[in-house]
């Protein structure tokens, strides 16, 4: 970490005066520099070519902590994965913080050692963003705001259109890990196990599988807030067809799900944040989930339900026992800020 005059964040750092460049110069554009970066301007002028997919979101989770990551590396996957959702390969990034006075200059520094990392991992640019400065007791600690611009593989065609019953459902991995992460820190919990985030970049394997897919890949998203029960209800609706789920082949790791049976929480409404769901053509769902096993966070994935024109607009779900029950939306907010 540089040596900086003052050991806090403090309303002059977000002045735009001299305590602004020093925060700026020797800690975000000397770790994250890149040549448009260095360029200091207000805005980013670059070269894209073809389709372009555009995303932005705002990361407000606390504690800014946690196992298996923290608030930095966390806004930059769910931007980079949103747009691996859109069949985009992520390019650049703005990044902007809202700081809170009286934040740590070591963790601020931590933050950015972690942000630098996980752009490295999904091989994206941070090429513009903004830093202001809030009094204490107005902000908690920190907020980041990413918007992410990608190139959009030109095999892709996923659209919401483009599902029909038949389609296969399939899950890259188990679920709740970074939603039990972030609640069993607030609560103070304690695991035989440690339970972490499974934060990460998706980008590679999406577009691999594009690439070997195209057009047979209808739909991917990623469970994020709400978890897998509620981006299946969207799913179902805005497509007006119904959809039919197995809980047996659903992959939840134990400690997670006794976790979540200790919490009094059911992991179908858990976040994720390195997890996705696709919609893919019957002919080929089996040999989707063999590549999609072959990478190395894919052992788990598994085809856990189909598109059915039958209970239009709802998720149905078939137990272990035998018995069938409607999976609805998450009504209100079962996990407040998780992401």
């Amino acid at each position: 970490m540089p040596k900086l005059d003052f050991d806090t964040i403090n309303l002059g750092h977000g002045s735009g005066g001299t305590l602004t460049s020093q925060l700026l110069n020797t800690g975000v554009f000397k770790l994250l520099e890149n040549d448009l970066l260095n360029k200091k301007h207000d805005g980013a002028i670059f070269n894209l070519t073809g389709k372009v997919a555009m995303s932005t979101d705002s990361y407000v989770v606390t504690p800014i902590f946690f196992e298996g990551g923290n608030i930095g590396d966390l806004a930059i996957n769910g931007t980079v994965n949103d747009l691996a959702m859109c069949g985009a390969a992520a390019k650049y990034l703005s990044l902007s913080f809202v700081l809170e006075e009286g934040l740590k200059m070591t963790e601020f520094w931590e933050i950015l050692v972690s942000i630098k990392t996980a752009c490295e991992a999904a091989g994206v640019k941070v090429v513009t963003g903004d830093t202001k400065v809030v009094e204490r007791g107005k902000g908690d600690k920190i907020f980041i705001n990413t918007t992410g611009i990608g190139e959009v593989h030109p095999k892709s065609n996923i659209d919401i259109d483009n599902i029909k019953a038949g389609d296969k459902i399939i899950l890259s991995g188990p679920l709740a890990r970074h939603g039990i992460t972030i609640m069993s820190h607030r609560q103070g919990l304690q695991f035989e196990t440690t339970i972490s985030s499974d934060t990460r970049p998706l980008n590679k394997i999406v577009i691999e599988l594009v690439e070997e897919f195209g057009e047979h890949i209808h739909l991917m998203r990623d469970p994020t807030r709400g978890g897998l029960a509620t981006v299946l209800n969207e799913i179902a609706h805005d497509a007006k067809l119904g959809i039919a789920i197995s809980q047996k082949n659903i992959p939840v790791e134990e400690e997670v799900y006794g976790a979540c049976e200790m919490l009094g929480l059911d992991p179908l409404y858990v976040a994720n944040e390195g997890l996705f769901v696709a919609v893919v053509d019957a002919a080929i769902a089996d040999s989707f989930l063999q590549q999609l096993k072959q990478w190395e966070h894919g052992a788990a994935s598994s085809i856990i339900g189909e598109v059915t024109t039958e209970h239009v607009k709802q998720v149905l779900m078939k137990s272990n026992i035998g018995g069938r029950r409607v999976v609805n939306m998450l009504a209100g907010e079962q996990l407040p800020r998780i992401c």
